[in-house]
């Protein structure tokens, strides 16, 4: 879990911030500034395969008409790469992917509420945000993919199949 702000101006995410709460450390940014954790500049990683990378994903409980869909999705991806992790903070995901702790983020169905502030992150370490397939987003969608730029047509082929 995590404390999540943005702000919205105009339809333009100007300002974000997660709070990482359990290990008190403040990821932020600013539109034409950068992402931050506290004063240190953010990038995502330059991973170039996928068979090395780290990725993170979110899926929806049990019951809901998408899961096996995800769940396939998930068990592909953890074959292609050295694994896949779900911690259940789509904020904080989105801003370990900025730090470059992940090398990419996947999960459909949120609300902007739960994205927003770590997609401004995303953007502003230079991550490519995209839906499964490979269409811009804005702050919330069906799907969201944010990724190390060289790894999203990668992920994009498994997420549509």
């Amino acid at each position: 879990w995590a404390i999540s702000i943005a702000l919205e101006d105009g339809g333009v995410l100007t300002h974000g911030l997660v709070y990482d709460v359990l290990r008190d450390e403040l990821f932020w940014a600013e539109r034409g500034v950068g992402a931050y954790l506290g004063g240190k500049r953010l990038r995502v990683s330059g991973r170039e395969m996928l068979a090395p990378a780290l990725l993170v994903a979110g899926f929806p409980h049990l019951g809901r008409e998408i899961h096996p869909k995800a769940w396939a999705q998930i068990q592909t991806l953890s074959l292609a790469c050295s694994g896949v992790r779900r911690s259940g903070a789509a904020a904080l995901d989105l801003a370990y992917v900025a730090a470059g702790r992940f090398d990419a983020y996947f999960e459909a169905d949120l609300k902007p509420w739960d994205v927003a502030a770590g997609l401004l992150l995303c953007e502003e370490a230079g991550a490519t945000l995209c839906d499964y397939s490979g269409n811009s987003i804005r702050h919330s969608g069906q799907q969201i993919l944010a990724s190390a730029p060289l790894l999203a047509d990668k992920l994009i082929a498994v997420l549509v199949s």
